[in-house]
């Protein structure tokens, strides 16, 4: 009867909710916490993944386009967690949101193909961190899509630049990469196109 129970809770909880994905954000800050070092802000951090039968596309050969944008909300929260970015801002009273991306699909993925995904800050402003992540396969070493990021602050009047100040007082801002200029610039032709809209 206890089993029978239980069963049916773990069935309505993956029926109604997305529970791998729970499990391996726990998995994913857990392990961070556990076995590897804080970084600093310019560090570049790396977790791990496997393309199984769940990631695939419709061909089943290799990872579909929307599993890879789902293992950057695994990189980025590692990311935040490890640098302590995220409970800067969370003392505050804020909260971070992703707010855009840019992804440039390189070479699939294959199906049952061990890789990582490497997260670096590259760039910030007013209330955005800019982030770089690569999917890189373990075999051959090549990275099969780059992925550009915009994380927007929430609920706070604090700037990136004093969330950064306050972690590493002697960080300089980058100058801003070639790619992420010409990023920010569509995003500023399409804000205006819509503003126009309205």
């Amino acid at each position: 009867m206890v089993c029978a129970c239980l069963l049916t809770i773990l069935l309505a909880l993956y029926i109604f909710f997305d529970v791998n994905y729970f499990i391996r954000i726990i998995f994913t800050i857990g392990t961070g916490r556990l076995f590897q070092k804080k970084k600093r802000i310019f560090n570049t951090t790396t977790i791990y993944g496997l393309c199984t039968t769940q990631d695939v596309d419709l061909f089943l050969k290799h990872m579909n386009n929307a599993r890879y944008l789902r293992d950057l909300d695994f990189a980025r929260f590692h990311f935040y967690d490890r640098t302590g970015i995220y409970s800067c801002i969370a003392k505050k009273g804020g909260g971070a949101v992703q707010g855009a991306s840019s992804t440039r699909y390189r070479r699939a993925l294959p199906i049952f193909t061990l890789y990582k995904v490497t997260t670096k800050l590259i760039y910030w402003e007013d209330k955005h961190f800019y982030m770089e992540h690569e999917f890189i396969t373990l075999t051959d070493n090549f990275v099969r899509a780059v992925v550009l990021s915009r994380q927007t602050i929430t609920n706070l009047k604090v700037t990136a630049a004093e969330i950064i100040a306050e972690l590493d007082p002697n960080a300089k801002l980058p100058e801003v990469p070639k790619d992420l200029k010409h990023w920010l610039d569509s995003m500023e032709e399409s804000s205006q196109k819509y503003k126009k809209q309205n």
